[in-house]
């Protein structure tokens, strides 16, 4: 399969999934994956003469706890497929992974977008709480003091309240 049939094959198979993405050059797409903690993973599908590459960014760099960041990255890696998380120059992470053109179907765009939206949702909270937890804590006080909501830090409330 050539660099312009994969491209095809991964448009056509994204339009029959009802996946929303949009081209971002003539051998590359990206895709919104939606979630429920990380409520929108981008995914960049690039096609090159070998082998098609997956990114999607997922956090910042840290603010705190890196070290245990990496660790606990380094050990989801461990138990995932397709993808694996990444960090750049300045400790952005990342999911990336590769697979090869003549191992492009259908079936394995979808196997290898619900493997991004998996671990970049499912991973989501924790890695915030390990990297953020002292500006999360910050912010759950400040919200508190001035009666705002706190909705959208409930899934934090184990390490602001901790249970006895």
């Amino acid at each position: 399969m050539n660099r312009a049939e994969a491209t095809a094959l991964i448009k056509s198979t994204l339009d029959d999934r009802g996946v929303e993405w949009e081209s971002t050059g003539e051998f590359s797409v990206v895709v919104t994956l939606p979630g429920a903690h990380k409520l929108k993973t981008l995914c960049n599908l690039i096609v090159g003469d070998h082998a098609l590459r997956v990114e999607a960014f997922v956090m910042r760099q840290p603010d705190e706890n890196r070290l245990e960041l990496w660790t606990y990255l380094l050990q989801r890696n461990a138990r995932m497929y397709g993808v694996a998380f990444a960090v750049d120059a300045v400790g952005d992470v990342y999911l990336t992974g590769r697979l090869p053109l003549h191992a492009i179907t259908p079936d394995e765009i979808d196997r290898l977008l619900g493997a991004v939206l998996t671990y970049a949702d499912e991973s989501f909270d924790t890695m915030l709480e390990i990297g953020f937890g002292s500006a999360i804590r910050r912010e759950w006080a400040w919200r508190v003091a001035r009666g705002e909501s706190l909705a959208n830090l409930a899934a934090f409330r184990h390490i602001i309240e901790p249970t006895g």
